[in-house]
């Protein structure tokens, strides 16, 4: 099968290493958590050698260019929940469906929150590579069964950040617990947690090397089971801490435990 696109089109200029605005875009958002765009913003900021091998190893493979042919936009797919709910009960495309619809969640809003970052886009594999790790950031909350609670979202980084070693993953996920640690005080494992998220995300196969069109016709627990994703210890232990000291970790807001 031919390639449908440039690996890299000449006019996309090379992103360079800078971590001290990395660092100003998190703070900002650190101070609004729905303010994603900012995480476009860090990735821009911190490009990373070992990414860039495995984007452009995956992309040249059989297995790469037969996703791009397949997969061209997920957002379609994602976003047809009739579709996705005409597979069966159990599967990943219903528990999928119920985490967006309950988190109020659609893949074109994370399509819109990267628009705002204003970065110009070429129809080359690097594009497609980088929305594919896009759209499918809300299936790994599925998969795993991290939710969406400050922790969560940083142990889905970690799992990321196993996945394919992205700079911006693991700075978000570490910074940011760093800073939950910080300021919720619990004793509650979050550095294990992450940890065990990542290695976690390097242990299993790789999600954006899926057909998603036939994983979320799969049965959830079957999914996980195939791919080695397992129920996190940590993760839930931390949970448990949080509960035992009064605070709900989907909303630490207005808690005692707050620094």
């Amino acid at each position: 099968m031919s390639q449908p696109r440039p690996y890299r089109d000449v006019r996309r200029a090379p992103l360079r290493f800078r971590p001290v605005k990395a660092f100003r875009h998190f703070q900002k958002l650190i101070a609004d958590k729905e303010d994603t765009e900012q995480v476009f913003h860090i990735s821009d900021c911190l490009p990373g050698r070992k990414f860039e091998a495995l984007r452009c190893e995956f992309c040249s493979s059989d297995a790469g260019r037969d996703l791009m042919a397949r997969e061209h936009y997920l957002p379609d797919l994602l976003d047809d929940h009739d579709k996705l709910l005409a597979m069966p009960t159990a599967s990943v495309a219903h528990a999928y469906v119920a985490f967006m619809r309950r988190e109020g969640l659609s893949s074109d809003g994370l399509v819109q929150e990267s628009l705002k970052a204003k970065r110009p886009r070429y129809d080359d594999q690097v594009q497609w590579f980088g929305d594919r790790l896009r759209d499918t950031h809300d299936l790994i909350h599925v998969l795993t069964g991290y939710g969406r609670d400050a922790l969560g979202e940083q142990c889905a980084l970690g799992f990321s950040n196993g996945q394919y070693h992205g700079l911006t993953d693991g700075f978000l996920a570490w910074a940011a617990g760093f800073e939950l640690n910080r300021r919720v005080r619990a004793n509650a494992p979050v550095f294990a947690a992450i940890r065990e998220a990542q290695l976690m995300g390097r242990k299993a196969e790789k999600l954006f090397a899926q057909n998603i069109t036939a994983l979320l016709a799969e049965p959830l627990d079957g999914a996980r089971a195939r791919m080695g994703i397992h129920e996190p210890v940590h993760y839930a232990r931390a949970h448990r801490a949080y509960r035992a000291r009064g605070f709900d970790p989907y909303n630490f807001a207005g808690g005692s435990a707050l620094a």
